[in-house]
């Protein structure tokens, strides 16, 4: 942490550069219902890197954003989760974390607990559990998701828009194929058949 830098590790629709841009210098996604005001810090992302951390994503709550079900990261999954690194400020992760749960970016976070620990609860809200997943190029990777487990709460459906955002960045990312992601993101929902999956991505498929 002595240069300031971190890898932020997003696994859900912040797999989308685009997407992502928007917690950075402020906007709104395509397909949500609200915009963000953007980081202190709006510069782009030092570097990006296709990652794979051990566990998995499930969908839960709703999210007023997307208008269902959004990822969570759950690390005692079986498997591998997809993700996507940015190296940023840590600075800019704050302030990433703070918009996440729908508030003002400004306050820094003491990361020194979870780079020791590798998880730190900053609170009871979805996305204030902090955790350190290794290391690239010297600087830790970090990540938040809830305090609960994908076995302690009810799955919720997440939306079309949504799903469709997590599939352009896995595209992007890891340069997978239609079938792929269908299997991927379908594998991790009751609520959508690969089949279903397929047509979002490729509307030539319906």
């Amino acid at each position: 942490m002595a240069s300031g830098v971190v890898w932020y590790v997003g696994y859900g629709s912040n797999m989308h550069a685009e997407r992502f841009a928007c917690y950075l210098a402020g906007g709104t996604p395509a397909g949500a219902t609200r915009g963000y005001p953007g980081c202190r810090d709006t510069r782009p992302p030092l570097a990006t890197r296709a990652l794979e951390v051990p566990g998995g994503i499930y969908f839960a709550t709703e999210s007023p954003v997307w208008l269902g079900g959004r990822a969570f990261y759950d690390p005692a999954l079986p498997g591998v989760a997809a993700a996507r690194g940015y190296l940023v400020t840590a600075a800019q992760f704050a302030d990433v974390a703070a918009q996440e749960m729908y508030r003002e970016p400004g306050p820094d976070l003491d990361l020194t607990v979870v780079t020791a620990d590798g998880r730190h609860v900053l609170g009871p809200g979805r996305y204030e559990t902090l955790l350190h997943l290794g290391e690239h190029d010297g600087h830790p990777a970090l990540t938040f998701t809830a305090p609960w487990g994908a076995a302690d709460v009810e799955h919720t459906k997440p939306s079309a828009d949504y799903l469709t955002v997590l599939a352009t960045g896995l595209a992007e990312t890891h340069g997978w194929r239609t079938g792929r992601i269908a299997d991927y993101l379908a594998g991790r929902t009751p609520f959508w058949s690969a089949a279903d999956v397929a047509a979002l991505v490729d509307p030539a498929r319906r």
